[in-house]
């Protein structure tokens, strides 16, 4: 795989499992609205992938190292795997009850991010369960800040 569609797609996809799960964990945590969640998710796609895909084309840009090809390659690649990514979330939420839905997007999210992390420590020569351990750990910490979070929100603005 070419590096700018590869830094893309891997910056794509964490983006997508971490910052969906925080606002998946948050929305539910303040609002226990299955419709606010959903909302949330496409908003979500739709911004932070546009978002994202800016980010790291004007990254790149200004490192003036690439070619226009594979900063456009980097951009598409980050936008598409961020988008899919958020969207895959959106299933247990429509079919699930909304607590269910919600732990089911957590293990789907931390299962992505832990094939991602295997891959990524065998490519680069590393132990394999260091490099799952420590992106694990910071995905639940995401997960665990943002339900605190939306849990505080939830009483607060009561």
């Amino acid at each position: 795989m070419k590096h700018s569609i590869k830094t893309g797609f891997s910056f794509g996809m964490t983006s997508g499992i971490i910052t969906t799960l925080g606002l998946i964990v948050g929305l539910n945590a303040s609002t226990h609205s299955q419709i606010s969640v959903i909302g949330g998710i496409l908003t979500i796609a739709i911004a932070d992938s546009f978002s994202d895909a800016l980010g790291i084309h004007i990254s790149q840009e200004s490192q003036n190292k690439y070619s226009v090809r594979e900063i456009w390659e980097a951009t598409g690649a980050t936008f598409l795997s961020k988008l899919f990514f958020a969207l895959t979330f959106i299933v247990p939420i429509i079919f699930l009850e909304l607590s269910k839905a919600v732990l089911i997007s957590v293990i789907w999210g931390m299962l992505i991010l832990s094939i991602a992390s295997y891959f990524i420590s065998k490519q680069n020569k590393e132990n394999p369960k260091k490099v799952i351990t420590e992106h694990l750990a910071i995905g639940l910490i995401v997960v665990i800040v943002t339900g605190f979070v939306g849990n505080w929100i939830r009483v607060f603005f009561n």
